[in-house]
């Protein structure tokens, strides 16, 4: 693994449920409560802090003290500039980035941010492309994420963002996007280039994929809750099944390798305003 990539903010969210063997997988996470509140600010906080990491090259993260703020800013003008924050899905995706390198050990391969053209473009691409090592062999991992407060909405938005993606002209075109990105210093390069190039059969890449779907938005248990106790979790998992019955119900799961990540919120809207109030601070 490249030295920048073996450093990660401390660990944040709490793991409620984890369910590996299905297809979909199913895991929850939470942000958590602190005086009898969900942790809305803190959690803002926590996806700043995985900013640099989210959207800066690996060349770019070599960071000290005498750069750091400079890289900060670099990171925040990526992100977005617009005041239509609300409509905007990068919350989501730095979620999804931040629990696949923090719980699943995987380390990008192609900034999702590098496509843009101006920091308030919306990239037609996966919301991440990243890989690990399992038993010495590469598994990518190729994401979508969706900042709802409507969880189901939320779904249904996945389901047909990733029936698109899997289209044979949509991936055999972001073979040659993301076939170039993959950085030389990465384990196992050659096998990653080889996966991603044109003349790889795209069930070979489908065997060697798994594709993390998730889904912040609104939980009627986290918003009624105080804290995160054996009744919040049992909610929680009801609410994860319903989620995940959806997409079993749409039929991908027979065609690719899902793993379903839920991030329940007490206030979608709250969050948007408090990393928009962060993000903004860190631009000129």
């Amino acid at each position: 693994m490249s030295d920048v990539y073996a450093h990660r903010p401390t660990r944040f969210f709490a793991q409620l449920h984890s369910n590996k063997a299905g297809n979909p997988a199913r895991e929850a996470y939470c942000a958590g409560f602190e005086v009898e509140e969900w942790r809305c600010t803190a959690l803002a906080d926590h996806l700043i802090e995985w900013l640099a990491d989210y959207a800066l090259k690996e060349d770019e993260l070599k960071v000290h003290h005498g750069n750091m703020y400079i890289r900060l800013k670099e990171a925040a003008i990526r992100i977005y500039t617009s005041d239509k924050y609300k409509k905007r899905g990068e919350i989501g995706e730095i979620a999804l980035h931040a629990i696949c390198r923090e719980f699943f050990g995987t380390i990008p391969f192609a900034p999702r941010v590098f496509y843009l053209t101006s920091s308030n473009d919306v990239v037609k691409s996966f919301d991440l492309a990243h890989v690990r090592t399992i038993d010495g062999k590469s598994e990518l991992w190729l994401g979508e994420a969706k900042f709802y407060e409507d969880t189901a909405a939320a779904v249904k938005a996945a389901i047909s963002s990733i029936t698109e993606h899997i289209d044979l002209g949509f991936l055999r075109s972001q073979k040659l996007i993301l076939g170039p990105q993959v950085s030389k210093s990465l384990p196992n390069y050659q096998e990653i280039r080889d996966l991603l190039s044109t003349q790889t059969s795209l069930d070979e890449l489908f065997d060697r994929a798994v594709f993390p779907v998730l889904i912040a938005g609104e939980s009627s248990a986290a918003r009624k809750s105080k804290r995160a106790d054996d009744a919040y979790k049992a909610e929680i998992e009801t609410e994860l099944v319903a989620l995940s019955d959806l997409i079993s119900a749409s039929g991908l799961a027979s065609k690719i390798k899902i793993m379903l990540i839920y991030l329940p919120l007490a206030a979608k809207s709250r969050l948007a305003d408090e990393f928009d109030k962060r993000l903004k601070g860190l631009q000129p």
